[in-house]
């Protein structure tokens, strides 16, 4: 675990560095078209453009964890995710990529909890609450998700829409603009929960971040 948090430090600092140049990642390059372990990156909404986001303000409902909401500005450090294995799971190889179906876990950068949901009801639409759990990077089943391409793609790819269904509730990570909070995190959409699926609200974007190249096993190993 040590070496991915290393990992996503040296992301974090190279993703403020090419924000601060305005920069891109090799978007062109051979083996860098997919989201890979390790990878630090922003998730944008496909229905509303706002990040996934998360940061040291607790719901003053429900399970009353660390709140996480979609937000609309593109350099803001709150929204940075760490892809990991599942919870439960050896660590995945840094660089393999995911295939449709993966199970992973999505690690929030600066406060080093999970992207995590439950039964208990979010606060505006009351779906389920979405919220960060777990300290250091370690959490429970809760923060396993399952990676669902949107369409026939056979690997979670850079620039496409995926869904990710929370595996122990089946329901759909979902923001719509509908559901907006007000002080202290005014300008805030809400993320949930739901069951709905042929929608843009739930289909989320892998763009800005620093993307591991795929690499594939060594040929000892076998193939990837």
């Amino acid at each position: 675990m040590r070496s991915l948090l290393a990992i996503a430090s040296y992301c974090l600092a190279l993703c403020a560095l090419a924000a601060a140049q305005g920069e891109g990642e090799n978007e062109a390059a051979p083996g860098y078209e997919f989201v890979t372990c390790g990878s630090v990156m922003k998730l944008t909404n496909a229905g509303t453009n706002f990040r996934l986001h998360s940061h040291e303000v607790k719901y003053g409902t429900g399970s009353g964890q660390q709140s996480v909401t979609a937000f609309p500005e593109a350099d803001d450090s709150n929204s940075y995710w760490m892809v990991r294995q599942p919870h439960g799971k050896p660590p995945c190889r840094p660089s393999s990529r995911f295939k449709n179906g993966s199970v992973v876990r999505l690690q929030h950068v600066n406060t080093k909890c999970n992207l995590h949901s439950h039964h208990h009801r979010s606060p505006l639409s009351h779906n389920l609450e979405v919220s960060c759990y777990g300290s250091g990077g370690e959490g429970d089943a809760g923060d396993n998700w399952i990676v669902e391409t949107t369409g026939t793609e056979k690997f979670w790819l850079r620039d496409q829409q995926v869904r990710l269904r929370h595996e122990q509730t089946g329901q759909y990570l979902y923001s719509d603009r509908t559901h907006k909070f007000s002080r202290p995190i005014a300008g805030h959409l809400e993320v949930c929960g739901a069951a709905s699926r042929g929608t843009t609200m739930n289909a989320w974007i892998a763009e800005q971040g620093v993307f591991l190249k795929y690499t594939p096993k060594p040929k000892s190993d076998g193939a990837n």
